[in-house]
């Protein structure tokens, strides 16, 4: 799966959340200032020929939504993102973020409690 632009992405993110939306009505979602409507347009098109989105047709206008989910998106983007920074290992990723966030042994020992307790919760 190919990555996103930011525009895309920002795109990708209102679809997820309104499910089924003209370009209008993502423009509405999107901050101020407003993008042009042509811009939404064609980034939207764009999504749609790499396969993000499809579409369903009421006359001239369409109606656009998600063809991959959010959480396929995001468990392709993080292995990528894990391969190209980290050589596939989730330890140096972890390692990584640890020693940036400055996290001492007791913070670190609190989150992976967590993961733990959600990881039991999905069983």
């Amino acid at each position: 799966m190919r990555e996103l632009t930011k525009a895309e992405e920002q795109i990708m993110q209102i679809l997820w959340l309104l499910g089924k939306a003209f370009v209008k009505e993502i423009i509405e979602e999107m901050p101020d200032p407003k993008p042009a409507y042509n811009t939404v347009s064609t980034i939207v098109r764009i999504l749609e020929r790499k396969g993000f989105v499809s579409h369903q047709a009421f006359g001239r206008s369409h109606q656009y939504f998600a063809s991959v989910s959010e959480e396929e998106y995001k468990t392709s983007y993080f292995k990528n993102y894990l391969n190209s920074y980290f050589g596939n290992s989730f330890s140096s990723m972890i390692s990584f973020f640890a020693k940036k966030e400055e996290m001492d042994v007791e913070s670190f020992d609190k989150l992976m409690n967590e993961v733990r307790e959600d990881l039991q919760s999905e069983d």
